[in-house]
């Protein structure tokens, strides 16, 4: 098993923060290597939302599918997907004095040759969420988003 943990402080609200980072539609905006993400399921957004997405993953095209197994507004909110390997990813926000505090942790279980690299696929992993938490703070920050 693998567990990645990351976290940053985007100085908007918490509603703000949750509506933008949980619209899995939006991850090509602020996640490098993922291309397309779009809802295939109906209804609002919440447990057993369905996504579809096309992303890069160690210079290989992926394409995945995610649903979310757990989904509290402006709290938390969990996905899984099957591919490259069974993925959990975690995001919980909590009101602080400069903004909105977003955690995010990751549990894998990579296999074959994923496996093999654990180490390194450990790092990387690590370096590449808390970069995307840091885009997604600044792009907010900013107004992009």
């Amino acid at each position: 098993m693998l567990r990645v943990e990351a976290s940053t402080t985007i100085s908007r609200s918490m509603d703000e923060v949750f509506a933008i980072a949980s619209d899995s539609s939006n991850r090509p905006k602020w996640v490098s290597g993922v291309v397309e993400f779009s809802k295939t399921s109906d209804g609002p957004i919440g447990v057993g939302t369905t996504w579809r997405g096309v992303g890069k993953f160690m210079g290989r095209q992926i394409e995945s599918e995610a649903v979310y197994t757990e989904f509290e507004a402006n709290t938390t909110f969990t996905m899984d997907a099957k591919t490259p390997f069974p993925t959990t990813m975690a995001f919980t926000f909590e009101s602080v004095a400069d903004g909105t505090r977003v955690d995010l942790t990751v549990d894998a279980q990579p296999s074959g040759w994923y496996r093999l690299m654990g180490p390194l696929l450990s790092s990387g992993a690590k370096r590449q969420f808390q970069s995307d938490l840091d885009s997604l703070r600044d792009l907010m920050n900013e107004g992009s988003l």
